[in-house]
């Protein structure tokens, strides 16, 4: 479906009464829910006519298995891995990308492009924060001073599982960002992570709410956390929170827009998802919220969060901007290996843990 295509659907939408089963969302909920409908949503609605209904769910792809995509969702929010399994099972609509977008479009998309299943919308990133009242003189400003308890002391928070830190574990241990991925692949490369993680087991605080690694650092529980970026923008933001963000070592994970493969509005769905990627749409979003925008004409485009009269580009984790070490989180690797990598976190935590 091509932009003029979109034009003549979005026409035809207003044209027609709207009911009131006409497009269903699923989403995350929470400050991410409201910045995405007041940004994406509520938008797409007043400008279509369309009554559009926006449930929460827990974001894995066993939701959609379980029973079958539940009756009357169309479009879902997704992480790329999540997805992908997704995919592959049948439970997403396939579309051809061409069919959506326009080469020059397609191009524009970063790190990467539409699939047959899935629409990149935001980027988000696992990242290092710490308490800067812990630490009166030097700072930390690397992924390894996550694992250094001699220059910088304290309890660390870090979520009850292995995403994010088998990758800072390598990090720590000098592995290039390409390389990871390819390591944590083998024996020999889990074997290594653990064992760096090891260093750091008897200072670690265990979360699995994504809110309290911000809360712990505030409180003073911890003096590192591992956390995603906007749990901390919003406790030092909105809170005033002493808190900073280390973008050394960011995992940025991408967010996609998918369509349920029984969906009942098609048409509509894919006219949601041809908006939602629009780039004006995601610098709304990015504005809202520190969600970095899928496409690269669309951070020119980002401002002032008229909220917190922050300028929101700065907070962005995949802004162009930033120095150190970042990884793009290989949805591959990660839907191939959540039996083997969940296993192995288990056994390394032991009984007693």
């Amino acid at each position: 479906m091509r932009r003029s295509d979109l034009v003549l659907l979005m026409v035809a939408m207003i044209a027609a009464p709207a009911r009131a089963d006409d497009l269903t969302i699923v989403s995350w909920g929470g400050a991410y829910e409201t910045a995405q409908n007041q940004a994406v949503i509520a938008p797409f609605a007043a400008e279509t006519g369309l009554d559009v209904e926006v449930v929460v769910y827990d974001g894995s792809w066993t939701a959609l298995a379980e029973r079958g995509v539940p009756e009357g969702w169309d479009v879902i929010d997704m992480l790329a891995d999540q997805a992908r399994v997704a995919c592959a099972q049948g439970l997403l609509l396939k579309t051809d990308p061409g069919a959506l977008f326009a080469p020059e479009a397609l191009a524009d998309f970063t790190p990467f492009a539409p699939d047959g299943c899935a629409v990149p919308q935001n980027a988000y990133a696992r990242v290092m924060a710490f308490d800067d009242r812990a630490f009166s003189g030097v700072k930390p400003t690397r992924i390894e001073d996550f694992f250094d308890t001699d220059r910088f002391p304290g309890p660390r928070a870090v979520q009850r599982s292995p995403d994010g830190i088998l990758e800072w574990a390598l990090l720590a241990e000098g592995v290039p960002p390409e390389q990871v991925y390819g390591l944590l692949s083998t024996d020999r490369g889990l074997r290594l992570a653990f064992r760096k993680l090891d260093t750091i087991r008897d200072d670690i605080v265990w979360w699995q709410d994504p809110a309290t690694p911000a809360e712990m650092l505030a409180d003073g529980r911890a003096v590192m956390a591992a956390g995603f970026n906007g749990r901390f923008f919003d406790m030092a933001q909105r809170e005033r929170a002493p808190i900073d963000i280390v973008w050394d070592g960011r995992v940025i994970g991408i967010e996609v827009w998918a369509i349920a493969a029984d969906t009942d509005a098609p048409d509509a769905a894919r006219a949601f998802v041809q908006h939602a990627a629009d780039p004006a749409t995601m610098a709304r979003l990015a504005t809202q919220i520190p969600y970095g925008p899928t496409r690269r004409s669309a951070f020119d485009r980002i401002g002032i969060n008229r909220d917190l009269g922050v300028p929101m580009r700065a907070h962005l984790p995949n802004a162009p901007q930033h120095v150190g070490r970042a990884l793009v989180r290989d949805s591959g690797w990660y839907a191939n290996t959540e039996d083997l990598r969940q296993r192995r976190f288990r056994d390394w935590l032991g009984d007693d843990d």
